[in-house]
C-alpha cells in the first residue's frame, strides 16, 4: 500500500469519526460512558492491589496494616483484614490474590485461641465474610470455618436476659460484658441476625437462629422507644433499655434500623413485625430527627437528647439513603425514596465542602446562617477512617436510578482517597484532618473495612453488570458481605 493510499484511508476514518460525533452524539456519549466505566473499575482494582501490597508486605496474617510505620496492629489476632477482603477479591476478579488468601485460611486460620473477641465485630466481619465467600465460590472450606467461629461465639448468649454479652473468649468458651458496664449497645445485639440466621439455614441447626431471634423479639416489645426509635444501650441482666432519652441513627444504634429491613428481605418479606418496626422507625426519624440547614436547605438527621435536638450527624448515618432506597425498591412508600435523594445530597456535601474532598467522622449542621456555611466540623471530629457508608449509598442510588452523578460523586471520593490517604509503599491510611489538604495528618492505620466495604462498593458502583450481586438475589450485611435472599418455600 502506498503512502498516498494510507493517507487517504486515515483521512476517511477521521472524517467518519467526526461525522459520528456530529450526527450521532448519543452513540459517542454511550462510547464515552462505557470507556469511563471500564477505566474506573480498573482504578478500583488497582487501588485494591496497592492496599493488598502493603498488607501482604507488612501485615500478612495480622488484623490490620499500619502502612506508614510498615507494620501491623492486632485486635483479635485472626487475620481480620484478610478475611474481610475475601469476597471483595472474588467480586473484583483478583484471582491470584484470592488464591493466596484462601491458602492462608486453609493452613493458618485457627479459632482455638485464648482471645477475647467482640461478638458484633466478629460476626459481621469474620462470620459474615466467610459465609459470603462460601456462597460466591461454593468452596466448603469457608463454610467449615464459618461453622467453627459461629459455634464459638454462642456463649455470648448465656446471659440472664438472653441479650448477649459484648465479648466472647473463643478459646475458653466464656463471655462477659465490658469491664465498665453490664450494658451492650443496641446496634451490636440487633445487627448479628442476618449472619446467624443464615448459619442455621446452612447447617440445619436452629440454635443460631433461635438465639438471635430471641433478641429481636425482646427488643420488639420493649418499653422506652420513641416513635420506633431505640435508645443506644440495653442491659444484659434485665434485658431492658438503659440511659433512655438519647436517640441517634449514628454509632451504637445505626445498624438496628438497617437490619430490620434486611432481615425482612432475607426471609422473603414474610416477617411482618420486622417490617412494621422498620416503617415505624422511619416515621420516627421524620418526626423527631429530620431538619434542614441554613442557607442551603440540606436535609440531615440530627440526634435527640432528652427532647433537645443536637444538629450533629455521624458519617455512619450515611448508610440511610441506601437503606431507604432499598426499601422503596421493594415496594415501601415512595416518600422513602424522596428522603433518600435528599440525604444522599447531604452526604455528598459532607465530602464536597471539605478541603480534601473527604468527609469528617462527624458533621455539625447550621440551623441559623451565621457564617454562610451549612456544615461545621469540630477539631476532634475532623478525622476520616476510610469509611464506606456514603459510597454504599451511592451504589444503591445508582443501581436504582441510573443517574450518573452518583458515579461521579463516587469517583471524586476515590480520587481524594488516592490523593490524601494512599501510602507509596502500599496501603491507605486514615487521616486526622480533612480540612488540611497540605498535611491531613495521617494516622497510620488501614481499617479492614476499607477492603471489605469501601473498595467493594466503589467497584459495584462503577460496574455495568447489574447481575453482579443482584439486589433482588442478595442482601448485604452491615460489613458489605452479600448473603442470599432465601428461596421461597411457598
Amino acid at each position: 500500500m502506498s503512502r498516498l493510499q494510507r493517507s487517504l484511508i486515515l483521512f476517511l476514518l477521521a472524517f467518519l469519526f467526526i461525522c459520528g460525533i456530529l450526527f450521532y452524539p448519543s452513540l459517542t456519549e454511550q462510547w464515552r460512558v462505557t470507556v469511563k466505566a471500564v477505566d474506573r473499575v480498573e482504578v478500583v482494582q488497582e487501588a485494591f492491589r496497592h492496599a493488598w501490597k502493603g498488607y501482604k508486605a507488612f501485615a500478612w496474617g495480622h488484623d490490620e496494616l499500619k502502612p506508614i510505620s510498615k507494620t501491623h496492629g492486632e485486635w483479635f489476632g485472626l487475620g481480620l483484614t484478610l478475611i474481610d477482603a475475601l469476597d471483595t477479591m472474588w467480586i473484583l476478579g483478583l484471582k491470584d490474590e484470592f488464591a493466596e488468601a484462601r491458602k492462608w485460611v486453609e493452613t493458618e486460620l485457627s479459632f482455638s485461641k485464648n482471645v477475647d473477641v467482640n461478638l458484633f465485630e466478629s460476626t459481621i466481619r469474620i462470620l459474615g465474610g466467610l459465609l459470603s465467600t462460601y456462597h460466591l465460590t461454593g468452596d466448603t472450606l469457608f463454610l467449615d470455618k464459618a461453622k467453627d467461629i459461629g459455634f464459638r461465639l454462642m456463649p455470648a448468649f448465656k446471659t440472664p436476659s438472653k441479650i448477649p454479652y459484648s465479648d466472647v473468649n473463643i478459646g475458653k468458651g466464656t463471655a462477659h460484658p465490658p469491664r465498665w458496664t453490664t450494658d451492650s449497645t443496641v446496634a451490636e445485639v440487633t445487627s448479628i441476625q442476618l449472619e446467624f440466621r443464615e448459619l442455621s439455614r446452612l447447617t440445619q441447626d436452629p440454635q443460631y437462629q433461635n438465639a438471635v431471634e430471641e433478641v429481636t423479639r425482646q427488643v420488639h416489645r420493649l418499653e422506652g422507644k420513641r416513635d420506633g426509635l431505640v435508645p443506644m444501650f440495653i442491659n444484659t441482666n434485665s434485658g431492658k433499655f438503659t440511659r433512655r432519652g438519647a436517640f441517634t441513627l449514628g454509632a451504637r444504634a445505626d445498624s438496628y434500623y438497617e437490619y430490620l429491613l434486611k432481615q425482612w428481605l432475607q426471609g422473603g418479606k414474610k416477617e411482618t413485625e420486622l417490617l412494621e418496626d422498620y416503617l415505624q422507625a422511619i416515621e420516627g426519624v421524620k418526626k423527631n430527627l429530620l431538619r434542614q440547614t441554613s442557607p442551603s436547605k440540606l436535609t440531615f438527621v440530627g440526634e435527640l437528647s432528652n427532647g433537645h435536638l443536637n444538629p450533629k450527624m455521624d458519617h455512619l448515618v450515611c448508610f440511610l439513603p441506601g437503606t431507604l432506597a432499598l426499601g422503596a425498591h421493594n415496594g415501601l412508600p415512595a416518600d422513602h425514596m424522596d428522603l433518600a435523594l435528599q440525604l444522599m445530597e447531604t452526604c455528598h456535601q459532607m465530602y464536597a465542602q471539605m478541603e480534601t474532598g473527604l468527609s469528617p467522622e462527624i458533621a455539625h449542621f447550621n440551623l441559623q446562617s451565621n457564617n454562610g456555611r451549612d456544615i461545621d466540623v469540630k477539631p476532634a471530629d475532623r478525622h476520616n477512617l476510610l469509611r464506606p457508608e456514603t459510597i454504599e449509598s451511592l451504589f444503591y442510588m445508582y443501581r436504582f436510578t441510573k443517574d450518573s452523578k452518583y458515579r461521579d460523586w463516587g469517583w471524586d471520593i476515590l480520587q481524594s482517597f488516592n490523593k490524601y490517604t494512599r501510602v507509596p509503599s502500599g496501603g491507605y491510611t486514615s487521616i486526622s484532618n480533612v480540612r488540611d489538604p497540605v498535611y491531613p495528618s495521617p494516622r497510620d492505620k488501614m481499617e479492614s473495612f476499607f477492603l471489605g466495604e469501601t473498595l467493594k462498593y466503589l467497584f459495584l458502583l462503577f460496574s455495568d453488570d447489574n447481575e453482579l450481586i443482584s439486589l433482588d438475589k442478595y442482601v448485604f450485611n452491615t460489613e458489605a458481605h452479600p448473603l442470599p435472599i432465601w428461596p421461597s418455600t411457598s
